[in-house]
This record gives structure tokens, sequence and C-alpha cells, in this order.
């Protein structure tokens, strides 16, 4: 049996689902900054399209023709979304922990190629405390280490270059047709697991979709 040298899990979502405490949080954040929006879910699949809460809230203050300081509505977004984290434990989504599990056995490199914010990241792994441990990843990407969010493949080339890896030695696992975008333009196969708001979309040029993780998608 040969396996790659490395699984990449390409985002959050691709880990854990949050979409919809993301939606939420997002919502709760325009009402403190007295903006009459309301994302609905309908709205927010749509919305997911592109990635980057910050670009996200500017697009849509620009279709409603008003000007806001998009990075303060993130931020207070981040909080809301973080706090939340802090009390709550999810659970990972279906065939996660068997996959690192055997990515650890098998001296498989790991990384969480999410160009996210640090806080994101943090919180993740604080909620996730009972199932996995930062010390599982040899890579954690975030924000602060890229220019530019996916689709640019800048956050994938840097885990390679961290990693001294080469794209054909790897397979990434990705939510959404723009991150994987991202991997596909860093030469790295990609398997489409999507979540609950991207279940119903078609994907193109993913080297597969699955509903559970399993050891398979890491054999070559």
């Amino acid at each position: 049996m040969k396996l790659y040298k490395a699984l990449f899990f390409g985002s959050i979502g691709s880990i854990v689902e949050t979409s919809d405490i993301q939606r939420k949080s997002f919502n709760r954040a325009f009402k403190q900054f007295g903006l009459n929006w309301h994302w609905t879910r309908k709205k927010y699949k749509y919305l997911l399209n592109n990635s980057g809460g910050e670009d996200r809230i500017s697009r849509y203050a620009k279709q409603k023709k008003i000007t806001i300081d998009a990075k303060k509505v993130r931020n207070l977004k981040t909080k809301i979304f973080n706090n939340y984290l802090k009390e709550k434990e999810l659970k990972l989504r279906p065939g996660v922990k068997n996959l690192l599990n055997f990515c650890i056995k098998n001296k498989i490199k790991v990384g969480l190629v999410s160009s996210t914010s640090l806080n994101n990241i943090n919180s993740i792994f604080y909620c996730l405390r009972s199932s996995i441990k930062k010390n599982y990843f040899n890579f954690i990407g975030n924000s602060k280490l890229v220019k530019k969010n996916k689709p640019s493949p800048e956050i994938y080339l840097y885990a390679l270059k961290k990693l001294k890896l080469k794209s054909k030695d790897c397979i990434a696992i990705e939510d959404s047709q723009e991150s994987l975008d991202s991997a596909v333009k860093a030469k790295i196969k990609c398997f489409i697991f999507p979540g609950k708001f991207h279940s119903t979309k078609r994907f193109y040029r993913a080297y597969g979709m699955v509903n559970k993780l399993s050891k398979k998608i890491i054999k070559i």
C-alpha cells in the first residue's frame, strides 16, 4: 500500500461544521452596529461562494450602497463567534478523528491549511479540545501568514514550503468551491467534503467527493 506523504485539511469547515454559527455571529454583529441586515441560511449559502468575512461584508455593503467599516464589523463578528466556541464543545465531522489517527500512526504529515484569523484557529482547537490537539498537526495556517485569501493558492504554497513537500505528494480536503480552487491552483489533488451549506452545490475540478472521511483518500 502506497500512501501520500501529507494530508491537508484546507479549512475549519473540513474538520468541524461551523457555518450556521458563523452566520448567526454575523447577524448579531450587524445588530450591534445598528445595521438592518439579516443573513438567512439561503442568503448565507450564496455569500459563501466568496471567502473572507471582511470582503463578504464589503461586497454586501456595496450592494446596499452604504459605507461601513467592514473590518470593525468583521472583528466584532469574530469576537462573538469565538466567545460562543469558548462556551461550547463541538463534534468533529464524520471520519475526521479516524483519519487523523491513521495519519499519525503511519507518519503522514497533517496540515490545517486555513487562512482564517488566528483567533478563530485557537477557538476551534479550544472547542474541540476533547477530540483533537494542536500537536496532531505539522502545520497550522492563519491569515497573518499570507497576503491573499483563497482562491489564491498562497496558503497552500506556504504549507508546501514549510513542510518541504511537493504538491504531487499531498492530498487535500476542502468544503467549498473557492477553497477547492486554491488547492488545485497549487497543483494539489483535492477531495470535496461538503458541509451543510455546500451540500447541494456542484463542484468542479475535484479529485473526488465524499460524505465521510476514511483512510481510502490518503492512498495513492
